[in-house]
C-alpha cells in the first residue's frame, strides 16, 4: 500500500529523474567499488612482488654462502689431501729417527740391513695401501704409455720390443702414471 501511495505521489517524470540518479549512484557505487578492488588488487600484486623480489634476494645470499663454503671446503681438501698419507708415514719416520739413534758402536752391518729392509717394507705397505703399484717392466712388452726407452739393444735370444732392463722403476697412481719406467728395449 505504501509502495502505491509512493508512486501516486510522485509524478512519472520524476519517478523517471530519480530512476536515472539511483543508477547514477549505483554506478558510482560501482566504480568506487571498482577502484577499490582494482587498487587493492594492485595492493596485493605490489605485495607478491616485495615477497618474490625477498625470496630472490635471500636465495642469492645463500647460493654466495654456498659458493663460498664450498671454495673453502675445497681449498681445505686440496691444503689437507695429502694428511692420511703423511699419518700412515710417521711411523716410518719414527722406525728411522730410532735407527739413527741406536748405539754406532754395538751395531751390524747386518743388523742396519735389516732395520732398513724392514722400514722400506712399511713404507712400501703405505704407499700400496694409498694405490701406488711398480710398473711391470723387464721382461714385458715395450708400452710407450708407460716405459719411457732410454736405449736400444740387439739381443738374438729375446724377442724384438720387450724390455730387457730396468734403469729406474715407474709408478702408477690408482690409474694414472705418475712416473713411466726407464728401460732398454731389444730392437
Amino acid at each position: 500500500m505504501k509502495d502505491e501511495k509512493l508512486t501516486q505521489d510522485i509524478s512519472p517524470q520524476q519517478a523517471e529523474e530519480n530512476m536515472e540518479t539511483a543508477d547514477q549512484q549505483a554506478e558510482a557505487a560501482q566504480e568506487e567499488t571498482g577502484q577499490i578492488d582494482w587498487q587493492q588488487e594492485a595492493e596485493n600484486y605490489k605485495a607478491q612482488a616485495e615477497e618474490l623480489n625477498n625470496r630472490l634476494l635471500r636465495a642469492m645470499a645463500d647460493m654466495d654462502n654456498m659458493r663460498r663454503r664450498l671454495r673453502k671446503e675445497q681449498e681445505d681438501l686440496a691444503k689437507y689431501a695429502s694428511q692420511k698419507v703423511v699419518e700412515e708415514l710417521l711411523p716410518v719416520l719414527d722406525n728411522f729417527e730410532r735407527a739413527l739413534s741406536a748405539d754406532k758402536e754395538s751395531m751390524t752391518v747386518d743388523s742396519l740391513l735389516t732395520g732398513v729392509d724392514m722400514v722400506y717394507r712399511q713404507m712400501v705397505q703405505v704407499f700400496e695401501k694409498e694405490g701406488l703399484a711398480p710398473i711391470p717392466a723387464k721382461g714385458h712388452p715395450f708400452d710407450p704409455h708407460v716405459h719411457q726407452a732410454v736405449m736400444q739393444a740387439s739381443e738374438p735370444d729375446v724377442e724384438s720390443g720387450v724390455v730387457i732392463e730396468e734403469f729406474q722403476k715407474g709408478y702408477l697412481f690408482k690409474d694414472r702414471v705418475i712416473r713411466p719406467a726407464m728401460v732398454k728395449v731389444n730392437a
